[in-house]
């Protein structure tokens, strides 16, 4: 199935201290470097990897090294608040961004930046945006990734839409999505609730 939920009592611990509106910008970031790293180990457990030996101070041990090239491509800008904590897990990922801007009053998001790395067909891309709302910016960033080459895609994100995640199966039914959780409904803004709030806002103080 595309859609994994994510279990662990550590995400769903962060995940309620991100909901909280009184936790403060300095918490909220801790919080979510957390969940994202939590989240990005549940993504890539499958990933592939080479059998090797190491020399341990006692002696030789087998050894299983990440083979994959993995590309990070958060969607700015809320999505650079998950950056860091892949890149904390997975050094040696390669990062894209894509900017997309929402239109406030129709919901369609519309590209002002793409810069991705080449080779994206023989990569595990993780594509990281907190907030899965319509699916409309998740669904137009993945189409570039897919034009860029991009085979094997994995969406990462805090909060979904059951509309959000709907639209992406629609759209890319071979994407899976791993979060902890599908809140209840959109409002008529747009936004997710109960949700979070406004990701972006809260993680840089911009409320």
């Amino acid at each position: 199935m595309p859609l994994h939920l994510v279990e662990h009592p550590l995400v769903h611990d962060a995940l309620a201290t991100l909901r909280d509106s009184a936790t403060p910008p300095d918490m909220f970031r801790k919080m979510a470097a957390r969940i994202s790293l939590l989240l990005a180990a549940e993504a890539t457990r499958d990933v592939p990897v080479t059998h090797g030996i190491v020399t341990t101070p006692l002696g030789p041990a087998p050894a299983d090294r990440v083979s994959a090239d993995v590309v990070v491509v958060p969607v700015l800008r809320a999505g650079l608040g998950m950056l860091d904590a892949v890149l904390e897990l997975i050094p040696t990922a390669r990062v894209g961004h894509i900017g997309l801007q929402r239109d406030e009053l129709t919901a369609i998001a519309s590209k002002y930046y793409s810069k991705l790395p080449g080779g994206l067909e023989r990569s595990y891309v993780l594509m990281v945006d907190p907030m899965l709302a319509t699916g409309g910016s998740a669904v137009s960033a993945l189409d570039l990734l897919r034009d860029a080459g991009a085979r094997d895609m994995r969406l990462i994100c805090i909060v979904a839409a059951p509309e959000g995640v709907a639209l992406v199966e629609k759209h890319h039914p071979n994407v899976r999505i791993f979060t902890p959780v599908v809140d209840r409904c959109l409002n008529a803004h747009k936004f997710i609730v109960p949700g979070l709030g406004d990701f972006g806002d809260r993680l840089y103080g911009t409320v």
